[in-house]
């Protein structure tokens, strides 16, 4: 079903637009809390990560605001333009990229970074989008329809782990799942599938850790990295380190909060507090309700997405809007997950609030075309728009007639 081109644009989802700009504000708030401490010891400036990601916030409201005045059509039609690109970083980031924490994920540019998995995220979904809504019913034949998705989506999967991030990889194929369902695929092909890939991995790792010695010392230390959420004191001076000092953030927030600016634990105890465990700093100065309460609020930020996304007249803004929602939800479980210890801890930032430039930047442009999609489903046909205005007149005229 393809969205009617006449008529004119209707309103943007003022909620939804709010909403994200509050997300963002309390953000900069909490980078501001997170990095202050960091910052005075390595920049002698307490305002220096702020100060980027304000930058950062700036530009990526800006391009929102473009996006969502882009009528949301246009991404199906021009995808490719942006796709493209996208896997030419995601080929070259492990060549030429800069290597932090043991990940060639960044492109360097002077202070400032460009992480490719971000646009890559997004890029997906427009991808994903375009294919399902023009492959229709088609897109429960296997052959036609499943297979293309999952050769792309593993093609894509596979370049982000060459840097590697498997945090950012299981995101991506996360929201992927989610969209595939959304729409419409066959769901014991899905299954099927989900299963033969699952085999194929677990052969091909078991080879690899058979025959190379190299594979098995990587895969016992990312193995120890990622079963350590199950018993953190196991190793409280390596690996343990972080998740201990997250939790001890927690149990010093207690019910009410430390106050904030008053946490400990980002005094140089958790590694990046203002990035992936930010989370943990606002536990410890806002306590259980506080965390209770943002949680509550970004819960509405995601209902009130999914609601634009379902109101829209066509499959490609509905299955592109539930891609967006589903990548916040999901990133945001794995972030929250990780510094809680209740899944591994991968590395994924908290969407708007943690630090990083490339990932503000993305969700905020990923919220242009959500906001883009919701001028449609407010927009007003002109057969309906005079009607209405005559019932309005009518209604007018007979209040007036009331009066005299």
């Amino acid at each position: 079903m393809k969205a009617p081109q006449n008529g004119s644009r209707g309103r943007p989802d003022f909620l939804l637009l709010i909403l994200t700009l509050l997300l963002v504000g309390f953000g900069l708030v909490m980078v501001f809390s997170a990095s202050s401490s960091v910052a005075v010891v390595a920049f002698n400036d307490a305002l220096h990560f702020t100060k980027l990601q304000f930058i950062w916030a700036c530009l990526g409201i800006t391009v929102m605001f473009i996006t969502m005045n882009i009528r949301y059509t246009v991404f199906r039609r021009y995808f490719v333009l942006f796709f493209i690109p996208v896997i030419i970083m995601l080929l070259l980031v492990p060549l030429i990229g800069v290597e932090r924490n043991g990940a060639r994920s960044w492109f360097g540019i002077g202070s400032l970074g460009i992480q490719p998995t971000e646009p890559a995220k997004l890029a997906i979904i427009l991808y994903l989008g375009a294919l399902i809504a023009k492959k229709g019913e088609k897109f429960r034949s296997f052959k036609k329809g499943l297979l293309p998705v999952i050769v792309i989506i593993g093609f894509v999967c596979g370049l982000i782990m060459l840097q590697p991030d498997l945090g950012s990889c299981l995101v991506l194929a996360a929201s992927a799942t989610v969209m595939i369902l959304a729409g419409g695929a066959n769901l014991k092909q899905f299954v099927a599938s989900g299963t033969l890939i699952s085999i194929f991995l677990g052969v091909v790792l078991s080879l690899a850790l058979a025959v190379s010695e190299k594979v098995r010392d990587a895969w016992a230390y990312r193995f120890d990295r990622l079963t350590i959420f199950l018993d953190p004191l196991k190793d409280p001076q390596n690996s343990g380190w972080h998740l201990i000092s997250s939790l001890q953030a927690f149990g010093h927030g207690g019910f009410s909060g430390a106050g904030f600016g008053e946490g400990v634990q980002k005094l140089h105890y958790l590694q990046y507090p203002y990035n992936d465990f930010i989370f943990a700093v606002i536990g410890e100065e806002f306590g259980f309700i506080g965390s209770a309460l943002f949680l509550l609020f970004f819960l509405f930020f995601l209902w009130r997405g999914l609601i634009v996304a379902l109101r829209c007249p066509d499959t490609y803004g509905t299955v592109v809007g539930v891609g967006i929602v589903g990548l916040f939800a999901i990133q945001t479980f794995v972030n929250i997950g990780g510094v809680t210890s209740t899944i591994p801890l991968t590395g994924v930032t908290l969407p708007f609030i943690s630090y990083g430039g490339s990932s503000l930047l993305f969700s905020l442009i990923s919220m242009g075309v959500l906001l883009s999609i919701s001028r449609e489903a407010n927009r007003v046909e002109p057969s309906k728009r005079t009607a209405r205005d005559e019932q309005t007149g009518t209604s007018a005229n007979r209040v007036i007639s009331i009066r005299s």
